[in-house]
């Protein structure tokens, strides 16, 4: 099995890189206008639920009375119906933003290695650009779907609790929250020991992943060679690398958030200790009281979802930098600007611009080494005649397969010129060169579909008559 080593990231909180992962958001702002203010309702509903059990309280538990009761049941009935249509509207949302941000992104990450040059799949290996395709695309859109779904309503589940406090007794409100500052310092220091880890994590991943498509794909060569015992080997060792890895993000995640929860039974503690002792000497009602407490417990409970949302986000950072590198690869080899208006690109061709080819060939003076290597040609010429035949025959590692490839211009020469017809081909555009050629390749891939759609291929509009020709 090949060794592949990955990019590096950077260590921490990337909001450049945010930045543009929301730029996959933008054609469904309308739908997240909408989840938004779904949400904020979700969350002030949440929070007046236990403002109404304030209410319940001192108004028929401790007056034992029962004026008014069946108006406020009717209420609460009110407010369960709005809040189970309020959840039923936001995950129908949720899923279809979530469905279109991994549609989007899958279809750009698609096009971009239908523009990129060959040289980028000889550097990155199958496993590798399948993951990011995948599972590093679907964490993506996870995260900026229901990861952004709880972090407003914790938001503004926080508000709302934070707006009731304040408004039954500031002081008690202010002693309840004095746990936030040491909570923040906290987080702090855990995003980035979890952001690490799960970077380790998806490195880790993505080269099991390049190993097993290589597993497969070479598992002729490997009964042949009768290496399975070192494939296997070798294969147990990375997943070693991922059990390892992903036992230290789960260390991290399972330390981060009991602090959470400690921090919260604190406040809940110091909720009971002063509360209580105001009732007791008449200047806080029960009811009043017994609010607190639930909110001092509700309130940690959007602040688990932020925290847990934002151990999320650092995870899928890791997947997101992976993602976007890839997207924003640029090709190798590029037409001009000029090329492009003339004679289009592969997406929009100009054919009505494309010269017509005869089919002669000249390397003049051409050089080539691949990128960080030793020169493979090196003022090499040869005229090919339109319509001549020709066997280009050498060792291996002679230039054979460079020369084809230089062809195709799938590289370029380092130096000198190819010719088609006289002129330089790369005053054509790339999509009117490989449109003229055939390529038959060592070890042939078949696509999904009938033989003949195969045949037909490199040419989608020819008839049955020409096919079977």
């Amino acid at each position: 099995m090949s060794v592949f080593h990955e990019d590096e990231y950077k260590k921490e909180f990337d909001w450049s890189l945010w930045k543009k992962i929301l730029s996959y958001i933008k054609p469904y702002r309308r739908l997240m206008i909408i989840l938004g203010v779904v949400m904020v309702c979700v969350g002030g509903i949440d929070a007046t639920f236990t403002f109404m059990t304030k209410y319940a309280v001192d108004s028929f538990i401790v007056t034992k009375s029962l004026d008014g009761l069946w108006g406020f049941a009717l209420t609460y009935l009110g407010l369960i119906i709005v809040q189970v249509l309020n959840v039923w509207f936001l995950i129908a949302i949720a899923g279809k933003i979530d469905m279109g941000v991994c549609y989007d992104i899958r279809k750009k990450g698609f096009q971009r290695l239908q523009e990129l040059s060959f040289s980028y799949f000889d550097r990155k290996p199958v496993g590798w650009i399948m993951a990011r395709m995948t599972s590093d695309i679907q964490r993506l859109g996870d995260t900026l779907a229901w990861g952004l779904v709880d972090l407003v309503w914790g938001g503004a589940m926080m508000i709302c609790i934070s707006a009731y406090m304040l408004y039954l007794n500031w002081k008690l409100a202010l002693i309840v929250l004095l746990v936030m500052p040491p909570l923040a310092l906290i987080s702090m220091y855990f995003q980035r020991k979890i952001l690490n880890a799960y970077r380790r994590v998806r490195k880790t991943n993505s080269r099991i992943t390049a190993a097993f498509n290589e597993g497969i794909m070479g598992a002729k060569t490997t009964k042949i060679l009768a290496v399975e015992n070192k494939n296997l080997h070798e294969f147990g060792s990375l997943t070693g690398e991922m059990f390892k890895a992903s036992v230290t993000a789960a260390i991290f995640s399972s330390i981060f958030l009991p602090i959470v929860m400690t921090l919260g039974s604190i406040g809940t503690a110091l909720a009971i200790w002063f509360g209580g002792k105001g009732v007791l000497l008449n200047t806080l009602s029960f009811g009043t009281l017994v609010a607190f407490i639930a909110y001092s417990i509700q309130f940690f409970e959007p602040v688990k979802e932020v925290a847990r949302v934002l151990a999320e986000m650092l995870s899928a950072q890791a997947s997101a930098e992976r993602v976007i590198s890839m997207i924003e690869t640029e090709p190798d080899i590029k037409d001009s600007l000029k090329i492009t208006e003339r004679y289009g690109d592969m997406l929009s061709p100009k054919k009505e611009n494309w010269p017509e080819i005869k089919g002669n060939i000249s390397f003049r003076n051409v050089s080539f080494a691949y990128k960080d290597g030793e020169k493979v040609l090196d003022r090499f010429n040869l005229d090919i005649k339109s319509g001549e035949t020709i066997a280009i025959v050498g060792e291996t590692g002679s230039g054979k397969s460079t020369i084809v490839n230089l062809v195709c211009r799938f590289y370029e020469p380092t130096a000198g010129e190819i010719l088609f017809d006289g002129t330089d081909y790369r005053e054509r555009s790339q999509h009117w060169l490989q449109s003229h050629l055939g390529y038959v390749l060592q070890t042939p891939h078949l696509f999904s579909g009938t033989v003949k759609d195969n045949i037909r291929y490199g040419r989608l509009d020819a008839s049955d008559e020409d096919v079977i020709k």
